[in-house]
This record gives structure tokens, C-alpha cells and sequence, in this order.
């Protein structure tokens, strides 16, 4: 397999007297991403969220934000990065136009993002797949369609984007979970890995605002525009086993990204916002969204 390696010397740095955070962001391009996939659905119409997350637990003035999509079809549904989004339209055009995977590779190496997975709801049918990439590893992590089991409460006060909200709250993977859902938009979906409410949730957040999302744009599909989903080269993975790695990963990523690759024997080198080479990071902050 031919495979293209971009290994950003970009980290997202919080430096402060001795400390420092640091996040690893590693984009691989494949004739498998590129060539393999098909579409599952067509899209009926996409969510735009602003999410934030705090890294560390310690220092909760420090979050980190990415902008995600979350893309809705007849029967299921994708959840992933903008960026990664931006890059997938490229893509899909390229491909039309027939060019090589170098020329697509050097167009979409401008799009960079710190959230990493995509999760398919409803696909495989009655299933959720999570596409995750750690290092230069990728995994395809399925289970079951878990149904959040929700209270609904009757506060009425919120309007998000003109559209008026209900409040729902859950216990769901180890954080209570407090959302705001509008009937006006009758679909069973969320971010992430929440749905199952009469209607499209628009703002949720953990107890503790950890992980908050909030909907900034809601457009209908394109004509022509489809799901796309392919996991050629992808290893299965239990979400136990996935748990682990991320682990691993956030105790030493520097490691565990040349583990990932040995026969690409790479050298990677780390430096501050300044240019300056500083010492690889080793356990990094890890404050998962899944905690059980």
C-alpha cells in the first residue's frame, strides 16, 4: 500500500513556568481513505457544533475547541471534525476530476484536527462504528446502538438558533449528560454518540463541563451529497481495548507513534512555539469522554 505520512511538527502548546501541554497531531492519507470508501446514505441535511473539552482536569481554565459535523441521513448518521469534513469534499472532488493521491494528499494536508474519530450511528444497522486514528494506527471500533435512557423535564426556556428546546438529562458512559433537544426538528439525533430524544439536540453538556457542544448552523443536504464510510486496512477493536490505547497513547505518545510504525523508522522532533526543540512530552494530561 502506497501511504503518505504527514507528521506535523504543529503542537498545541499551553506553556506556563515549567509546565507544558501538548497534543501530537498526526494526518495520514491512503490510497485505501482515498479509493475505498462508498456512500451508505444520503444526506438529508448536516449540524454544525461548537465543541469544547477540558484536557486536563487540573487546569479547567485550559480547553481545547474544534468545530465538528454531524451528518444525517435516511438511516444513519455521521459525526466527525470540520476539518475533516473540508477535507472529505476535496477529496470527493478530486476524485472526480481523476487526479493522482499525491496532488489529493498535498490539497488536504492544510486540514488539521484535534478530534481525531468519526461515529456512525446506525451502521452496520442497529450498530455504532467508531473510525478512530492513533498515531499511525487505525481501528474500527463497533457495538451496540445504546439507547440513551433519558428524563425529560419540562423546562421550556431555551432557544437555540430560533428553535425553541426541551431539556432531557441521562447517565450515559459515566457522566450525567444534561441536553436540550427542539421537537420542531423531528429527529432522533445529536453529537457524538447521543440521541434517542423526540427531536435533534441542539446543546449538550456533562455535569461537570467537561465536554459541551452547542449548535452554530443547521443546512439541508446538497444534491447528490452522500455518507461516505470505508474502514479497508482498519483493525477491529473492542471499546475496552480502544480505552487502553488512548491510554497508552496520552502516557507517552511520542513512543507510542514510532511502536505504531516501526518499519517507517521515524524520527520525530518536538519544538515550542518559538521553533525551539523541547523534550518529548510523556503523560499527558487524559480526560476521556467515555469513563466507564
Amino acid at each position: 500500500m502506497k501511504r503518505k505520512v504527514f507528521i506535523t511538527g504543529l503542537l498545541v502548546f499551553a506553556i506556563q513556568a515549567v509546565s507544558m501541554q501538548a497534543q501530537m497531531v498526526i494526518s495520514i492519507i491512503t490510497n485505501d481513505e482515498v479509493e475505498k470508501t462508498e456512500p451508505i446514505d444520503e444526506t438529508a441535511f448536516s449540524v454544525q457544533y461548537q465543541t469544547s473539552f477540558i484536557p486536563d482536569t487540573l487546569k479547567p481554565e485550559r480547553t481545547t475547541n474544534e468545530t465538528m459535523m454531524l451528518k444525517v441521513g435516511g438511516r444513519s448518521s455521521v459525526y466527525y471534525s470540520y476539518a475533516r469534513f473540508l477535507s472529505d469534499s476535496v477529496i470527493d472532488d478530486l476524485k472526480k476530476k481523476n487526479v493522482s493521491i499525491d496532488l489529493i494528499a498535498d490539497q488536504i494536508k492544510q486540514y488539521h484536527s484535534m478530534i481525531t474519530y468519526k461515529v456512525y450511528k446506525n451502521y452496520p444497522l442497529g450498530k455504532v462504528t467508531m473510525l478512530e486514528q492513533i498515531a499511525m494506527n487505525r481501528y474500527r471500533c463497533e457495538e451496540e446502538n445504546e439507547r440513551q435512557s433519558w428524563k425529560l423535564l419540562a423546562d421550556t426556556d431555551t432557544t437555540i438558533l430560533s428553535y425553541p428546546c426541551r431539556k432531557a438529562v441521562c447517565r450515559f458512559r459515566g457522566r450525567e449528560w444534561i441536553v436540550w433537544y427542539t421537537p420542531e426538528i423531528p429527529r432522533s439525533e445529536g453529537p457524538w454518540k447521543l440521541h434517542g430524544l423526540p427531536g435533534l439536540i441542539l446543546k449538550a453538556a456533562d455535569s461537570r463541563n467537561h465536554y459541551t457542544f452547542e449548535c452554530s448552523g443547521i443546512v439541508n443536504g446538497r444534491e447528490g451529497e452522500s455518507i461516505q464510510f470505508g474502514a479497508t486496512g482498519y483493525e477491529p477493536v473492542s471499546r475496552k481495548n480502544l480505552n487502553k490505547l488512548y491510554e497508552r497513547n496520552a502516557a507517552d505518545p511520542v513512543g507510542f507513534a514510532k511502536a505504531s510504525a516501526p518499519n517507517l523508522n521515524l524520527n520525530i522532533t518536538i519544538q515550542d512555539e518559538n521553533g525551539q526543540q523541547v523534550k518529548a512530552p510523556r503523560n499527558m494530561p487524559h480526560n476521556p469522554i467515555e469513563l466507564e
